[in-house]
């Protein structure tokens, strides 16, 4: 029998593609894979570092959150945060503690509502101009309390988005109330102060006359002795010619009137009087001149700045300290003639007497005590220098010399105000003061002032 022509029976099977059709069909290369993961790598990378960024900006956001709110928390001045339409979005503590509402309660109220009537009409207009750009800044308006009311004073300021469009206010306020109290006590305590101030100014130079009232009082005895001597003998010269003008008139001849003017001397008598008679003029103008010193001594500060000869001051001032202190040590005053200034007379005859009282005292223990005052002229000023050769001055003392209370001498002896009152005197009579030391030892005080000319 011969083989069949026909297909052995079963499933049918695929029929191979040619070769040339597979290797037309698209392959993918390692290469492109290797792209692929690193694009997801970034990708997740990315990912990452966002997600991190984003929590740290989160951390941050709420580091400052809380740092906001314990700013509030901590704020003893009233806050009060205001939509655009008024209403209130935030209140701190302090504001809560004073009107005695919660933060809840308070939300959502128009801060209008928390002021009393009238300075609620101010609030709404000072909302209004907070819109054109002002800044209400320092006044006064009154709060409601649980106890009442309040004034604070308040700053109101606008809350703007960053395109510049008004979103709401902040109110800060300060209650009025402690403010004004710590202005009362300020101002009373700055009162007691210049009580005392003045009081001590005052008893420095109730000291510093205190000081000299032995020397003032040997000045005014030496006249006022030369008067009382000088009116006794006028008293005798009038009782002789009491006597003989009583015998005139009782009749006496010429000769017995002769007679009586010889025994009682009458001729010598009008020559002794006249000569009384301008001692007692002279003691009693010198008298006039210690008085005007006094005077002019204790002025106050409102006297004229006139022109006057700093010599004589100084020569007044000098004898009167040096007789005050019953005082041996030299004061040599060197000056040419008048020398002519413009001040207050009075008050620098205070300063040259405390600067020759300090030169004084430093001497204490000077085995050669002595002080030298010299006047020169010095273009349009007068400069005069007072030295002495004590210690002198050390150099870490020299820039606090002149301040108030300072003061080198133990307790009980010095104020320490006497360079400090000269200083301001010399100041206001424009004029300056100084200390140096002495490159030969002892302590240089210099003052100068204006010069003047002579009346």
């Amino acid at each position: 029998m011969g083989q069949s022509a026909n297909p052995p029976s079963g499933p049918p099977t695929a029929t191979p593609a040619p070769l040339a059709a597979i290797s037309e069909q698209p392959r993918f290369s390692e290469d492109i894979w290797v792209e692929v993961l690193k694009s997801v790598d970034r990708t997740y990378e990315e990912l990452v570092a966002y997600q991190s960024e984003l929590e740290s900006r989160n951390a941050d956001l709420e580091s400052v959150r809380a740092f906001m709110t314990s700013v509030l928390a901590a704020m003893t001045d009233v806050l009060l945060v205001c939509a655009e339409d008024g209403r209130v979005l935030e209140a701190n503590r302090a504001c809560q503690a004073v009107t005695g509402r919660s933060k809840e309660a308070l939300q959502g109220v128009p801060v209008t509502d928390l002021f009393t009537d009238g300075d609620g009409t101010r609030i709404t207009r000072d909302l209004t101009r907070l819109r054109s750009g002002d800044t209400i800044e320092a006044v006064e308006r009154t709060l409601r309390t649980e106890k009442g009311s309040t004034p604070l004073e308040l700053s109101i300021t606008a809350r703007r988005d960053i395109r510049g469009r008004y979103e709401g206010a902040v109110l800060i306020g300060r209650p009025m109330g402690e403010l004004r109290r710590a202005y009362e006590d300020m101002e009373e305590s700055h009162r007691a102060l210049k009580e005392a101030q003045s009081q001590l100014v005052h008893s420095e130079k109730l000291a510093s006359l205190g000081r000299l009232l032995a020397g003032v009082a040997h000045e005014l005895n030496n006249p006022i002795s030369f008067i009382y001597g000088n009116a006794h003998a006028l008293d005798r010269y009038t009782r002789k010619f009491e006597e003989y003008f009583d015998r005139v008139e009782a009749g006496a001849t010429r000769a017995e009137l002769v007679d009586l003017r010889k025994d009682l001397k009458l001729d010598r008598a009008v020559r002794q009087m006249r000569s009384a008679t301008s001692g007692a003029l002279e003691g009693a103008e010198r008298v006039r001149d210690i008085v005007e010193s006094l005077r002019r001594l204790s002025a106050e500060g409102a006297g004229e700045i006139e022109p006057f000869d700093l010599r004589s001051t100084v020569e007044t001032a000098a004898e009167w300290v040096i007789k005050g202190r019953a005082s041996s040590i030299p004061v040599e005053i060197r000056a040419e003639g008048p020398v002519w200034v413009q001040g207050r007379p009075g008050h620098i005859q205070q300063v040259v007497m405390n600067l020759v009282q300090n030169a004084l005292d430093a001497m204490a223990d000077s085995p050669t005590p002595r002080v030298e005052i010299s006047l020169s002229q010095n273009g349009d000023r007068v400069r005069l220098d007072v030295a002495d050769t004590g210690p002198g001055v050390p150099e870490d003392l020299a820039l606090k010399i002149f301040d108030p209370f300072f003061t080198t001498k133990p307790v009980g002896q010095g104020t320490g105000l006497g360079l400090s009152i000269s200083y301001k005197i010399v100041t206001e009579n424009n004029g300056t003061l100084s200390v140096a030391n002495r490159p030969e030892g002892g302590a240089l005080f210099r003052l100068t002032l204006p010069s003047g000319k002579s009346p």
